[in-house]
Parts: structure tokens; C-alpha cells; sequence
């Protein structure tokens, strides 16, 4: 009893004392969040491309991250669960190895439109051209906006190298090759062409090769 007594002298002093209680909880609160956080992170880092998967080249680079700036994974979500209603929709679940290149990565919290992960190549360069210029000329139910401004602004060769630069930094494989050549594959290309490239290699370019392929569109 004595012992129980003492105790409980301890966590009156302690909730008698505003500040010390609330340094103690967040004291807590830190080590059960690390406590939960720090396995996630450690196996986050262990993930480990699949077979065929690569790094964006330049053009795709350049697509993908006009992609995130234009707000498109606000409605498309490029995550396949494992339902089988998914599976036959959309193709193979998604896995975190294929999306080990991707920084952040696009699997999304929504879908207003159509998952992405496997649309490359289910419809022509020319269709996504159009799609992304006017979406109603071929979904007429769509109400996705248009992005016509795409086909004007020029991809920016100088910027894509830079990035490559500070993703090898992060951990990215780009050679000095790669990098060095970046500008010269852009060279010309607009943002549009950039888009396309980026949507076209979805499921394929970045696809485990061991994944059941998708088929095409007719």
C-alpha cells in the first residue's frame, strides 16, 4: 500500500503541473509515433526496382512532373488494388516496386477519372493529344479541363538535367550519359509531347516485366 501510495504522489505532482504534464505527453507521443513510423520508413528504403523497371528518361521526366503540376493525380489515382473488380478493369495490381522511381509517387487518394496505372498504350499518341486539348471531342461525358497551353510552352532541356542531377543525388541511377544527353532528347519537344510520353509508358515502360501484359485497346 505504501508503495501505491507513493505513486500516486508522483502523477498528482505531475498533473498539478501544467507544463510538466504536457512535456511528458508529447515525450510519449513521440516515442509511440517513432515507434510506428520508424519500421515503415526503414522498409520504405528497402523496396527495390523489378525486373525492368527504370528510370524516367528525359521526355517521360519532363511529362511526369508536368503532370503533377497541372493537378492531374487530384482525379486519377495510379493505384490497381487487389480486388478482382479492379484487376479486371484495370489490369495487374500496382506494387511499390514499380513505383520506386517515382518522387512523390501517383497513387492517389481519388478517382474523379479513370485509374492511370496501366493506360500507356490503350490509346493512340494521337487520341491523348486531343484528349488533353479538348477532352469532350472524344469523352463527351468528360468534364476534365483542357489543357491547350500544353502544345505551347517548350520542355525545358537545361531544368530536366538539373533534375536527373538532384534525383541521382537522392538515389536515381542516371549516368553522366543520361544526364549529359537530356537536353538534346527534349530538344524541340513541348509540354503536350512531354504529357503524352509520360501516359503512353504508364504499365509498360515502368511495368515489372514478370506482370501479366495488358491488352490493348481496339
Amino acid at each position: 500500500m505504501a508503495g501505491g501510495y507513493r505513486g500516486y504522489k508522483y502523477f498528482e505532482a505531475i498533473e498539478k503541473r501544467a507544463g510538466l504534464l504536457g512535456i511528458l505527453t508529447a515525450i510519449m507521443v513521440s516515442l509511440g509515433g517513432l515507434a510506428e513510423i520508424t519500421p515503415i520508413f526503414m522498409a520504405a528504403h528497402e523496396v527495390k526496382p523489378a525486373l525492368g523497371v527504370k528510370p524516367y528518361d528525359a521526355l517521360r521526366l519532363a511529362g511526369k512532373d508536368i503532370y503533377v503540376r497541372e493537378g492531374c493525380y487530384l482525379c486519377h489515382s495510379q493505384m490497381i488494388r487487389a480486388l478482382r473488380a479492379e484487376t479486371e478493369r484495370y489490369g495487374p495490381f500496382s506494387t511499390a516496386e514499380e513505383s520506386v522511381y517515382d518522387r512523390p509517387h501517383q497513387w492517389g487518394s481519388k478517382r474523379t477519372g479513370p485509374d492511370l496505372a496501366r493506360v500507356g498504350g490503350k490509346y493512340s499518341d494521337e487520341w491523348q493529344r486531343q484528349h488533353l486539348r479538348d477532352p469532350r471531342s472524344v469523352v463527351p461525358e468528360s468534364n476534365m479541363p483542357s489543357y491547350p497551353w500544353l502544345a505551347q510552352a517548350l520542355v525545358d532541356g537545361d531544368d530536366i538535367a538539373a533534375r536527373m542531377r538532384t534525383l541521382r543525388f537522392l538515389g536515381d541511377p542516371y549516368s553522366d550519359a543520361d544526364i549529359a544527353g537530356a537536353k538534346a532528347a527534349v530538344s524541340g519537344q513541348t509540354e503536350l509531347d512531354a504529357v503524352v510520353a509520360y501516359l503512353q509508358g504508364l504499365g509498360i515502360a515502368n511495368e515489372p516485366t514478370n506482370a501479366k501484359p495488358q491488352q490493348a485497346a481496339p
